[in-house]
C-alpha cells in the first residue's frame, strides 16, 4: 500500500463516521488524520507566516480544531486533506491580520524570528533566499510556497486560497521573476558582468 492510498483510506474511514446531518464523529480516525498531516501543516504555516515556529504550531493546532468542529459540514467536493489545508491557509491569513493590527496599535515594526530548525548548508545563502522570499508580496509568497515548496498543483493552490487559477499563475510568474532578479548572481551559468 502506498502512502497516498493509505491517506485516502484514512480519509474514507474518517468520513464513514460522519453522517450528512453531522452524526457522531469518530475520534480515532481523526487522530490518525492529525498524525498524518501535522508535520506538513506546521511546515506550511511556518513558511506562509515567515518563520515563526511557535505561531506555526498554534496556527496548525487551531486549524485542526476548526476542522474537527466543522467536519459535519464537509461536503466531499474535494479530498478531506485539501479541505483541511484550505482551513489552514485561512488560519494563516487570520493570524497575519491580527499580527498586523497588534503591530499597528503598538507602533512597532516586527522582525522575523530566526529559524529554530537546524540549518543545513550555507547560512548566508539561506539568509539571502529568505530575504528574497520576504520581499515578495503576500500573494506571490503564498502561491510560491504552496506550488513550489509544498507541491500543490496550481488548481489546488487556487482552491486553498480562494483565488482563480489565473491569479495563482500570475502570482507564480511574478514571484519567480522577482526571485530570479534578486538571486541572479547565484546562477553559476550566468556570465559575470564586464
Amino acid at each position: 500500500m502506498t502512502p497516498a492510498s493509505h491517506g485516502i483510506e484514512i480519509e474514507a474511514s474518517l468520513l464513514d463516521g460522519v453522517g450528512n446531518a453531522g452524526a457522531a464523529r469518530t475520534q480515532p480516525p481523526f487522530d490518525v488524520f492529525v498524525a498524518e498531516h501535522r508535520d506538513r501543516a506546521v511546515s506550511l504555516a511556518w513558511r506562509l507566516i515567515g518563520g515563526d515556529g511557535a505561531a506555526a504550531e498554534d496556527i496548525a493546532q487551531e486549524a485542526f480544531l476548526r476542522a474537527y468542529r466543522s467536519l459535519h459540514r464537509f461536503r466531499g467536493e474535494a479530498k478531506l486533506s485539501t479541505w483541511f489545508y484550505r482551513i489552514l491557509v485561512n488560519e494563516v491569513k487570520r493570524y497575519q491580520r491580527w499580527r498586523w493590527v497588534r503591530q499597528r496599535r503598538a507602533g512597532e515594526s516586527v522582525e522575523e524570528p530566526p529559524d529554530p530548525r537546524p540549518i543545513a548548508g550555507d547560512p548566508a545563502l539561506r539568509q539571502r533566499v529568505a530575504g528574497a522570499m520576504a520581499r515578495l508580496s503576500h500573494g506571490q509568497r503564498e502561491a510560491f510556497v504552496l506550488v513550489h515548496l509544498e507541491g500543490f498543483s496550481v488548481q489546488e493552490a487556487a482552491h486553498l486560497t480562494g483565488r482563480a487559477d489565473g491569479t495563482i499563475k500570475s502570482h507564480l510568474h511574478r514571484a519567480l521573476r522577482r526571485l530570479r532578479e534578486q538571486l541572479a548572481d547565484l546562477d553559476p551559468s550566468r556570465e559575470p558582468a564586464p
